[in-house]
């Protein structure tokens, strides 16, 4: 009987060994095509070959369909057996990387394969790659030929195909962080909300954070100050008074910068100061620069955006309310594509401290890094492709300008956190499900210092309501959305 089961074996292994193969690339070939587009999602979503993501999804399911082929049919049997030694050596090596030298673990697979956890995946590869050899091994050996030789060919294939994984994980992780073709890459719980607040109405804003306090303003109530610490349990409400307001404001602004609060409206060159404990604010700043855009540096010095006279262009300056010069134009700044208003349109914002500014245009893949003098340290580039403005300009007939069609929108508003930048895109990236911008907001990160993407995640909307004011602070991000107040804990080593 042993002799009888020996010999059934030798005779039947090498074909078993083969349509189990054949089997597996089958059936995780077909999966992978009856759910295409999650799969090209969740490859795309791989920290590992990211970039890749279009190549490899349609590659992937060329190459199994072959293999399996190969492994079926007698003349091309061998064939098949080196391919499936290469083809599982690099799926091996992939899910190593994954659980060694990855924050988190994508899904890629379908069916049965998707229930293991991605170590037990690991065994399982191993286990059959183990079987590929043995199954190579002895039909080189009923060949006549030598085994040892057949095996060394497999190593070399082993060799080559690790070698390729590695390769394209390298160059996809400088791709995607460098040099991206708008794929992004989401996180894994990169933020987790710990509380909400119901703030009644829809129509407050995050103004600053100052001493574990946050400061809201109000559009509808822009005089009213309100406070709510940041666990979002206790607040207070503040009516202030400006000592003069005789004039004809649109929109009066709160921007809290510690110990003081100011108030503003850059359609009347006026800005109030009061101190946090105080409810009175009085003027600041009188007739020295009208501006569409402020930011607080210090208690006396200010950034803003403005109009020149000469030309009525956009340009970013500064204003000093103590200085000799007190506003100085930065003409060099924005750079104009088309009109050097509507094209260069963008937002201005500053760090807690203000020792860093950065403005992102609306209509382009582009933000600018300065310090607080506003001398430049870096122009960097968003993941998307849009490097110039797609907006159409109409004059009328009384010379104004004004937007000839609905403008192609890249940004919407971003936050500074430490060296980090929180972007709010308004452009869908490749093999991203298009439910999700229905739901949601999408936050893409990056790095300050230098061009370099970090990852993107979702801040979920609000029976419809989208995402309208929000800043980091520490390890807490804190977002108005709707009528309801969220404070989120950034997980310690997400964006590292």
């Amino acid at each position: 009987m042993p002799v009888i089961m020996i010999g059934f074996i030798k005779r039947y292994f090498v074909k078993a060994v083969s349509f189990l193969l054949a089997l597996l690339f089958i059936y995780a070939a077909a999966s992978k095509l009856f759910d295409f587009e999650a799969f090209q999602v969740q490859l795309a979503q791989s920290p590992l070959l990211s970039a890749y993501a279009g190549i490899i999804s349609y590659g992937i399911l060329i190459i199994e369909f072959a293999v399996a082929f190969m492994l079926l049919i007698p003349n091309s049997n061998r064939l098949g057996l080196y391919a499936s030694i290469g083809l599982m050596s690099a799926f091996t090596l992939y899910i190593y990387l994954i659980l060694n030298y990855s924050d988190f673990v994508p899904c890629s697979c379908g069916g049965i394969l998707e229930k293991l956890g991605w170590t037990e995946h690991l065994i399982f590869n191993i286990w059959f790659l183990v079987l590929a050899i043995i199954g190579l091994y002895t039909l080189v050996k009923k060949t006549g030929k030598s085994g040892l030789k057949g095996l060394g060919y497999a190593g070399l294939i082993i060799v080559a195909s690790c070698l390729v994984v590695i390769g394209l994980f390298r160059s996809s992780e400088h791709i995607i962080k460098s040099e991206n073709s708008f794929i992004r890459r989401f996180l894994q719980h990169p933020i987790l909300i710990e509380k909400t607040r119901d703030l009644k109405v829809n129509s407050y804003y995050l103004a600053g954070i100052h001493n574990g306090v946050l400061y809201l303003g109000n559009i509808s109530a822009p005089l009213i100050i309100t406070t709510i610490d940041t666990s979002l349990n206790r607040s207070t409400r503040k009516r202030t008074s400006i000592d003069k307001k005789d004039y004809n404001f649109r929109n009066i602004k709160l921007q809290i910068q510690g110990p003081y609060y100011y108030l503003y409206d850059g359609t009347v060159p006026i800005i109030y100061r009061g101190h946090l404990n105080d409810s009175i604010a009085r003027t600041l700043s009188y007739q020295d620069a009208f501006f569409n855009q402020l930011v607080v540096i210090d208690s006396t010095r200010f950034a803003i955006r403005t109009q020149r006279g000469s030309d009525h262009r956009y340009t970013l300056a500064t204003l000093d309310v103590k200085g000799d010069s007190k506003v100085k134009l930065k003409p060099d700044i924005l750079q104009g594509q088309i009109d050097g208003v509507f094209d260069v349109d963008g937002s201005l914002i500053s760090n807690s401290n203000a020792t860093k500014l950065v403005y992102t245009y609306v209509y382009r893949n582009q933000f600018i890094v300065m310090d607080s003098t506003m001398k430049i340290e870096n122009r960097l580039h968003t993941i998307d492709t849009t490097t110039r403005a797609k907006i159409t300009i109409s004059k009328l007939s009384d010379g104004t300008k004004k937007m000839g069609a609905p403008p192609f929108s890249v940004n919407k508003r971003s936050v500074i956190a430490g060296d980090l930048l929180f972007n709010e895109s308004n452009l869908m990236g490749k093999y991203e499900p298009s439910e999700s911008w229905k739901t949601s907001a999408i936050i893409d990160v990056y790095r300050l210092d230098r061009q370099k993407y970090m990852g993107s995640f979702y801040i979920d909307h609000k029976k419809g309501e989208a995402l309208s004011s929000w800043l980091v602070n520490g390890n807490y991000l804190y977002a108005i959305v709707g009528n309801e107040l969220r404070r989120y804990k950034i997980r310690g080593e997400a964006f590292k």
